[in-house]
């Protein structure tokens, strides 16, 4: 029974003990199941509550482990709390954050950096307070379709929708490559050498620009002797812009393209806008990606997202379970509404039709992107939902899991290992929807001219290190709108984002370039067992090995569900576990195990060919 404002106020204090005291006693499971909530293990981490407490910091008065206290400390006030080890029980801070301890204590414990354990030298690129970031101070909006129309909608999302590559500027692309094939610039460049690195990289620079050079007159004699009979590469400094810039926005739209060049191109336009460089070269390799909404704003034809016959004009044409007659019906609505759009927005001067047209397909291209890339992490939760429940559960197909058990390193029940799952692939679809807006931030921060980078042994060779501040505040947006749809958040939040475990900005966009990599054969091959077990040679070798076709689905999904999200992929708690950047590392963790696996067979009669495309497995 609840009472009214008025009444608390004007009643009797032992009244209302009274009654909260009746209260109490007709409904003694609800306190209980409050006590219970409220029960949280002390030798656990106060943040992802799945890793033992390693640290106290007296200011919070909480216990964190690593990688939580140095996410939660890692900047503002708090890096300066005064931090105690369990081991120890003495602990004394210094001016600078760092806890000194007993001559027997392991070394100093640093709160200024990332990595807890070990301190190392500031890096050049570090943000300090006095540090200026070319962002916007208006917060990052995570765009997804809702209540706002569509036009709306897509004029957000379109400024990071890249415009698809005309056939001239695909000529160019192709001239790229091949220099970039053939170029050691991060061999050269990246290594602990005592001459001068400035040196290096004007060198290297000069080589692949003299590279496309010779390419442009082997493919054309005279456009090459107009550009480059002087060797001036200042003069065409427009033109070496824009090849770089076709290469970008190539990328975006075809992740699995340029895996082994893309870094060196981007390191280069990278080198090339440091001062020293720009002095020397007179010129940099930098131009702003060009997407939909910045090309049609500069035609002043905005107006054109707005137009209702968008929707037809760029929806994506399925062909499952629908006949010729019917794909070939959508077919031509949808060329009849590019058409119309073409000529209505046409403006003779300013902006073609076939301008128009090439916009319109890049918006298109965008939905292929999200089919591809987001629906393989929402049909593997619909398999989750499908197979599993948190509370039923089936002895044979449990998803617990226990930490030195089968590789794993996190210990979860039933229950808790569901929605652990369910909200990694919520986060990974969310990733997944806002990709292009993650590239464009992602090359803001690798591009800026406000943060130099420094190389770092992090255990697989020197890498540059270099903060990712607009990464880093886009991601918490995702994080955010993750941990709401989840309800409650297992694990911790941490994001790794320049440190040793991801160097930069292209490491980041790197790892989550996986997960369609990871999730599509595996759908296939769940989608594909149907198929295969029609031949009854197949479905009795099923039936003796597994039981049935349901039964090794849900094997293989039990298997998945459990040890691509153990924790497991790494030595440490730093680089994997329950943090954002373990979960995935965990699930590639999985996919180098497949070969071991009772179902092999099963999935290469499904077609499957390995999670790294034309590479294997």
């Amino acid at each position: 029974m609840k009472l009214e404002l008025g009444q608390v106020l004007v009643a009797d204090p032992e009244l209302l003990a009274q009654q909260e005291e009746q209260l109490s006693a007709e409904n003694p499971e609800n306190d209980n199941e409050q006590d219970e909530e409220m029960t949280v293990d002390d030798k656990l981490c106060i943040e992802c509550g799945d890793q033992p407490a390693e640290l106290y910091c007296m200011a919070c008065d909480e216990q964190f482990c690593n990688v939580c206290f140095g996410y939660l400390h890692r900047t503002g006030k708090r890096k300066d709390h005064a931090i105690k080890k369990f081991a120890d029980e003495t602990a004394e801070t210094n001016e600078n954050g760092e806890v000194q301890s007993s001559s027997d204590a392991p070394d100093s414990v640093s709160v200024n950096n990332m990595d807890i354990d070990e301190q190392s030298e500031p890096a050049s690129g570090t943000m300090t307070p006095n540090t200026t970031l070319s962002m916007s101070a208006e917060p990052i909006i995570i765009v997804s379709p809702g209540s706002a129309s569509f036009g709306s909608w897509l004029m957000q999302r379109t400024k990071y929708i890249p415009i698809r590559l005309t056939r001239g500027e695909r000529k160019l692309l192709r001239l790229l490559e091949a220099a970039l094939n053939v170029s050691e610039y991060t061999d050269k460049v990246d290594v602990l050498a005592y001459s001068s690195k400035a040196k290096r990289i004007i060198g290297q620079l000069q080589e692949i620009c003299s590279i496309l050079a010779g390419l442009v007159v082997a493919t054309d004699m005279k456009l090459g002797q107009e550009m480059f009979e002087d060797k001036d590469f200042a003069r065409n400094a427009k033109w070496f812009k824009k090849i770089f810039e076709i290469g970008r926005r190539y990328k975006i739209m075809n992740p699995e393209k340029m895996r082994d060049s893309f870094g060196k191109l981007m390191y280069m336009v990278m080198d090339s806008r440091l001062p020293e460089i720009q002095q020397v070269m007179e010129f940099d390799l930098y131009m702003p990606i060009l997407t939909v909404h910045s090309f049609l704003e500069s035609k002043d034809c905005l107006a054109l997202l707005e137009d209702n016959l968008v929707v037809q004009a760029t929806a994506e044409i399925y062909p499952d379970h629908k006949k010729r007659s019917q794909i070939q019906a959508e077919i031509k609505q949808k060329e009849q509404a590019i058409e119309s759009l073409a000529r209505r927005y046409y403006k003779p001067g300013i902006i073609s039709q076939d301008e128009i047209r090439q916009c319109l397909y890049s918006i298109g291209d965008n939905h292929s992107y999200l089919r591809s890339n987001k629906n393989p992490v929402e049909k593997m939760q619909k398999y989750l939902q499908q197979y599993f429940h948190p509370e039923n559960i089936e002895s044979e197909y449990t998803l617990a899991i226990s930490s030195g058990r089968a590789g794993a390193r996190l210990s979860h029940n039933h229950e808790k290992q569901y929605y652990y799952v369910n909200q990694s692939l919520t986060l990974w679809s969310i990733i997944m929807n806002d990709m292009f807006m993650l590239w464009s931030l992602a090359d803001q921060d690798l591009l800026s001219t406000n943060g130099r980078y420094r190389l770092l042994d992090n255990g697989q060779g020197l890498n540059r290190v270099q903060s990712c501040p607009a990464v880093s505040r886009a991601m918490q947006g995702v994080i955010s709108t993750a941990q709401k749809r989840a309800k409650s958040w297992i694990g911790s939040s941490a994001v790794h984002l320049g440190d040793r475990s991801v160097p930069n900005a292209w490491f980041f966009l790197d790892k989550y370039l996986q997960v369609p990599q990871i999730l599509n054969p595996l759908e296939s091959v769940i989608s594909n067992i149907d198929v295969v077990a029609r031949d009854p040679f197949v479905y009795d070798w099923i039936r003796s090995q597994f039981g049935s076709v349901e039964d090794l689905k849900k094997t293989i999904l039990c298997d998945f569900f459990k040890h691509a999200f153990d924790g497991s992929g790494a030595d440490n708690f730093q680089e994997a576990g329950s943090c954002i950047d373990g979960r995935l590392t965990s699930a590639w963790n999985w996919t180098n195990s497949i070969s071991k696996k009772p179902y092999l067979k099963i999935f290469l009669l499904c077609g499957f060919t390995g999670f790294n495309g034309t590479d294997g497995f």
